[in-house]
């Protein structure tokens, strides 16, 4: 019994050393990353850090949280930000954002209120903490500028997965719900005013393919490029306007797209008629594109629903086999060093 009580009491006081250890490099390494920020000429300060969770939790919470990039204008700032993980399972977080924070740019600054938004991210073990799964949780979300427009969503939920499909690929999923955009934009969107405020659903499942992992690096600055993305499911309520597509595209060193999508789009004509309103065409090809694509959705046997394919081509983009205007850019150009 003296020997186990021994024991019992030397595991007890290996743990808290283990627990006061770990704590203590825990809050070590925030500090030092808000210094290393610092350095790189950045604002990254905090009133404090402060480790908790005695015996079985790391709780980081930082208070007073101000992080900004003079170079670009971007700044954020939030009362507390919560890093919480159990201390025998370090590589699984569960990030919790404060319900009011701020973020700025050189335009304005926006201020962001919510019931809840909170993400839980698990790491591979090893030293880049590379990303294996990642889920985020936002739960009546609403966006107030100074400049004078709102925008707000009831609920979404952004899930990606590291997969096999290739190194550096992951499964990525979108799911939204009560989406209504700012004034301004839906004004530029919807000039005759057809579309209710709110943006009823909106949900993608894909693949992306990177150049690199998602890691520790990753968020440091060094951002793996998308080259590749596999569009398995993608659905969009807006009113009467409803759109699916599916389909892959590949993405040149310019982040130019090319490859097809299969979309189906009901009450088409009314798209048709919101992108000549908004200058996306003009009123020759908005004519063009509604006898071509009439005489495929009566061929179909539904003239309110169109299944047509999307290709991009030489940076051009072809509603079947007619042009329509130049492909996006998907992602900014890689910086070369």
């Amino acid at each position: 019994m003296r020997i186990l009580v021994i024991a019992i009491l030397v595991a007890a006081l290996g743990w808290a050393a283990y627990w006061f250890i770990g704590s203590s490099a825990q809050e070590r390494s925030v500090k030092n990353w808000l210094g290393q920020q610092q350095n790189a000429g950045w604002v990254a300060d905090t009133s404090n850090v402060n480790v908790r969770g005695f015996p079985n939790r790391f709780d980081t919470i930082i208070s007073d949280l101000n992080i900004a990039d003079p170079n670009s204008g971007w700044a954020w700032s939030a009362p507390q930000m919560q890093f919480l993980m159990l201390s025998y399972k370090p590589n699984h977080i569960i990030a919790q954002w404060p319900q009011t924070q701020t973020v700025s740019t050189p335009n304005q600054n926006i201020t962001v209120n919510s019931d809840e938004i909170s993400a839980s991210l698990v790491f591979r073990a090893n030293t880049a903490l590379a990303l294996d799964r990642f889920t985020a949780s936002l739960d009546n979300v609403k966006l107030n500028s100074n400049q004078g427009w709102d925008s707000q969503i009831q609920s979404a939920i952004l899930a990606t997965r590291r997969t096999d499909a290739s190194e550096f690929s992951y499964d990525i999923a979108f799911d939204a719900l009560g989406f209504t955009p700012a004034s301004e934009i839906k004004a530029q969107f919807d000039k005759s005013g057809v579309l209710p405020a709110t943006f009823e659903t909106f949900s993608i499942s894909t693949t992306a393919h990177y150049d690199a992992q998602w890691d520790r690096l990753s968020v440091e600055g060094n951002l793996p490029e998308l080259t590749k993305l596999d569009i398995n499911e993608a659905n969009a309520i807006w009113g009467g306007l409803e759109v699916q597509a599916k389909g892959s595209v590949t993405l040149d060193n310019q982040g130019y797209p090319t490859g097809k999508l299969t979309v189906r789009a009901k009450n088409w004509k009314d798209m048709i008629k919101l992108a000549q309103e908004n200058g996306a065409i003009d009123a020759g090809l908005a004519r063009k594109l509604e006898t071509g694509m009439g005489l495929i959705a009566m061929l179909s046997g539904n003239q309110n629903t169109l299944d047509v394919p999307l290709s991009f081509a030489n940076r051009i983009t072809s509603i079947g086999p007619i042009p329509v205007g130049p492909a996006p850019q998907i992602r900014s150009p890689r910086v070369q060093n």
